[in-house]
């Protein structure tokens, strides 16, 4: 028998109901839910093993479970496994979800529970034990920006490892060369890194208001972070400095062609994959202890460094730069642009020239003349 879409169970003769079954059958309804809902499948498998994490963590099934299971559960996460606020946040927000819809009187799963198990579900994360977001900014303390002086040195540091590949005799200056404008590229539109990776040629087109940045004046982001699970963000970032136009070119028409024709992706690798987060994050890494740069850089730092360039060193307006990072809300993009120490040493030099000038400008004599 089916009732809106859910099995309805019934013990036949003496054989007890099967409470895995009963299992299954919620979960492939959430399952149905949430891709109703536009959640990405990704997303809805991490659910579902939140879900099954928690059974096995408890030793309950659903409709067993208690304010106090959740409580050792997200408490374990916290002080035992040491995952972050906003991880067990995340942790709450899907079993949440899940209580709600196995509550929901429109799905029938209550009464299916009642009639097997004699037990009900109920919501177990409540204002009571929920992680409270109390401030927009949930990023580790440790995590920074990068100055402008550390950009500089680290781009030439990284064009410097191609030419010293070169000069080895090794291989793998041509992939040297990718990571080099993947690097300037994370920094020069202010891209995640998902979302660098996977550009292709046909993302960039030319700007009218700005023919001087040539067939790279704007770059059609396909890859952004997707809302709540949902599918990929689209936005358009407009092309700031002339450099990007000259690296990206550059690479375009000379380095890609070294990979095979037709290449469509604009940091592919030699297998014909694309350029993991992983290798990326390992090359900063190199450079960055070459470099002697202290900790707290990652490959997030490029964005945070591109926001705060964009406000606070060249006097962008806030909206601009959110349209460019694809922020939904102002305040998001505020946690980006917290001024550099480059950006305050230049306001201090601004305020000391203007207290110079008044104090070579002679004053005017405001004596009347008789």
């Amino acid at each position: 028998m089916a009732d809106d879409d859910n099995v309805v169970f019934a013990p036949f003769w003496q054989q007890a109901p099967d409470p895995e079954l009963f299992v299954a059958a919620i979960l492939e309804g959430w399952a149905k839910q949430q891709r109703a809902k536009d959640f990405s499948p990704a997303t809805i498998r991490t659910r579902r093993k939140l879900v099954l994490s928690f059974i096995d963590f408890s030793g309950h099934y659903p409709w067993e479970w208690t304010l106090g299971d959740a409580d050792d559960y997200f408490s374990h996460a916290r002080a035992v496994r040491n995952l972050s606020h906003a991880t067990v946040r995340s942790y709450q927000t899907a079993i949440k979800l899940f209580c709600d819809y196995a509550c929901d009187p429109s799905y029938d799963w209550n009464e299916q529970a009642a009639k097997l198990f004699g037990q009900v579900f109920a919501q177990v994360v409540t204002e009571l034990n929920r992680v409270t977001h109390s401030q927009p900014n949930t990023g580790r303390p440790q995590k920074r920006t990068f100055s402008q002086r550390e950009l500089q040195e680290l781009f030439d540091l990284a064009d410097l490892e191609v030419h010293r590949v070169l000069d080895s005799g090794r291989r793998g200056a041509l992939a040297a060369w990718r990571d080099s404008v993947a690097f300037k590229s994370l920094y020069g539109w202010g891209l995640r890194t998902n979302e660098m990776r996977h550009l292709q040629t046909v993302d960039f087109s030319r700007n009218s208001r700005a023919p001087y940045m040539r067939d790279y004046g704007v770059v059609r982001v396909r890859w952004g972070k997707p809302h709540r699970g949902s599918a990929k963000k689209v936005r358009s970032a407009l092309t700031v400095w002339q450099w990007t136009v000259d690296v990206i070119e550059d690479w375009i028409e000379r380095g890609l062609p070294r990979y095979g024709e037709p290449i469509n992706d604009v940091f592919p690798t030699s297998t014909g994959g694309l350029v993991s987060e992983s290798h990326l994050l390992d090359k900063l890494r190199g450079l960055i202890d070459e470099l002697g740069f202290p900790p707290g850089l990652d490959l997030h730092s490029f964005r945070r460094a591109y926001a705060t360039q964009l406000i606070t060193g060249e006097g962008f307006d806030v909206t601009f730069a959110q349209l460019q990072l694809g922020h939904e809300h102002a305040a998001t993009t505020s946690i980006y642009t917290l001024p550099s120490p480059d950006y305050q040493r230049a306001a201090l030099e601004r305020a000391h020239s203007r207290t110079l000038d008044a104090a070579r400008t002679p004053r005017p004599d405001n004596r009347r003349t008789p």
